[in-house]
């Protein structure tokens, strides 16, 4: 279930980036090419799927196409988080031509990239189950500025889990942080700043998860370890931690990989990939009919 104000907060998100990507692309002086097109010609266009994946963004390009052309008839007949094979339509657009030529490039951005992060997500969700079926496949915090709730939203859609939305969600003590503390230090006074918040700690060793099991750390990062040694990472942290802990992998984990990552015993395993280096989907916006050619579609049917 998500949280409280949670829908309202992610409507909001893809307002505020439809509005900047709009903004970006008309400019002061609006679609100067669209402008030629007669005002009063109509058409259908279809959306179609040129390769297989997972549709995410779909609000995005509903929020487009209406802020553009509010009279535009909008069909989906695919919601975000459905598989998508090639040839298949996903959306159908009717009404006039303008706006529908002015939308499209925006709507298919966001289309096209946000349902590559849920391919993408899927992909790495399936590898990882495969070997493991209890295991969550995590995005992190390297997503494009001002995108991060879209691009979390499309890792749900893909199956995959949001890690913390921001710096101010959890504690994640990393090796630079510890450059001014040690471990334990920085768990007590989590502790005691933070009570109720979750503290993760970055670990490089084996050592290390010893010492934030122990300290009472709610999560341990394991960073950059082999399977075989996550695989005891994972053991060590369940010996010597007073209560529940989070085991979770890191760096450098490949879609290669992390079947054998995977497979170590992890609860969880972060990926920046997802969001960072998903290739955009291929998706096309069709032309249909024009108006002229509904006409002559028409009195073709009599």
């Amino acid at each position: 279930m998500s949280p409280p104000g949670a829908d309202d907060t992610y409507e909001q998100a893809v307002v505020d980036a439809v509005t900047r990507a709009l903004d970006e692309d008309l400019g002061p002086d609006g679609d100067l090419t669209a402008a030629l097109v007669p005002e009063t010609a109509t058409a259908h266009y279809a959306l179609r799927v040129r390769q297989r994946g997972v549709l995410a963004g779909r609000a995005c390009a509903d929020e487009t196409f209406r802020r553009v052309g509010p009279g535009l008839d909008l069909e989906w007949h695919a919601d975000d988080g459905d598989d998508l094979k090639p040839g298949d339509t996903i959306l159908d657009v009717i009404g006039p031509l303008r706006p529908i030529l002015t939308a499209e490039r925006t709507a298919l951005n966001f289309l096209g990239h946000l349902s590559g992060v849920a391919t993408l997500t899927a992909r790495f969700v399936r590898a990882a189950h495969d070997a493991n079926p209890t295991v969550r496949v995590l995005d992190t915090r390297k997503t494009l500025p001002g995108l991060r709730l879209l691009e979390k939203a499309a890792v749900r859609a893909g199956g995959g889990t949001n890690h913390r939305l921001g710096l101010s969600d959890a504690l994640l003590v990393k090796d630079n942080h510890l450059a001014g503390t040690t471990i334990t230090d920085a768990v007590a006074r989590a502790r005691t700043l933070w009570p109720g918040r979750l503290v993760e700690i970055e670990c490089d060793t084996l050592d290390q998860v010893t010492e934030a099991a122990r300290a009472g750390a709610d999560a341990v990062l394991l960073d950059n370890m082999d399977p075989a040694t996550v695989s005891e990472a994972v053991a060590a942290a369940h010996l010597d931690a007073p209560g529940p802990i989070l085991t979770e992998v890191s760096g450098g984990v490949t879609l290669d990989t992390i079947a054998s990552y995977a497979a170590a015993g992890p609860d969880r395993i972060s990926v920046g990939a997802l969001t960072h280096s998903a290739p955009v989907l291929d998706l096309g916006l069709d032309l249909v009919w024009t108006e002229t050619n509904a006409r002559e579609r028409s009195e073709g049917k009599r």
